[in-house]
């Protein structure tokens, strides 16, 4: 039986749609304080569908945009909070997996190329990171 899209969701239930380990989930909750899931008995966390966007949004930054946590904060704090988690909304649900595969146009710099290089580098690095873990 297919849940609500209204419906709460676990920590494992969240990793799998944003493809993100439960660990980093914890994680990235106590660097943001505006991820605030609902804690049941013994601290089970559940996700409201806003606190999915808003992660969602936040791994945007961190994993498409290259930021750091401070940048991110920075960006939370600047734009808002329902600023992120319309952003979170409006990605699809499962995040890229793999830098974008550049064309050759002239279009593109040298500055630019690196810059793809080096995320997906972090992108690897990150994914290497959480298979050990």
């Amino acid at each position: 039986m297919r849940k609500s899209s209204a419906a709460f969701r676990t920590i494992s239930e969240v990793g799998e749609i944003l493809g993100v380990p439960a660990h980093v989930l914890r994680f990235w909750e106590s660097k943001f304080s505006q991820i605030k899931p609902v804690k049941r008995g013994g601290g089970r966390r559940y996700y409201r569908p806003e606190d999915i966007d808003l992660i969602h949004g936040i791994q945007h930054l961190l994993y498409d945009q290259g930021m750091t946590i401070k940048g991110a904060q920075k960006i939370l704090k600047s734009r808002g909070v329902k600023s992120i988690i319309a952003m979170g909304a409006d990605l699809p649900n499962k995040p890229q997996k793999t830098a974008p595969i550049l064309e050759k146009t002239e279009e593109i710099t040298p500055l630019d190329a690196i810059y793809a290089k080096l995320v997906a580098l972090r992108q690897s690095i990150n994914r290497q990171i959480s298979e050990l873990a």
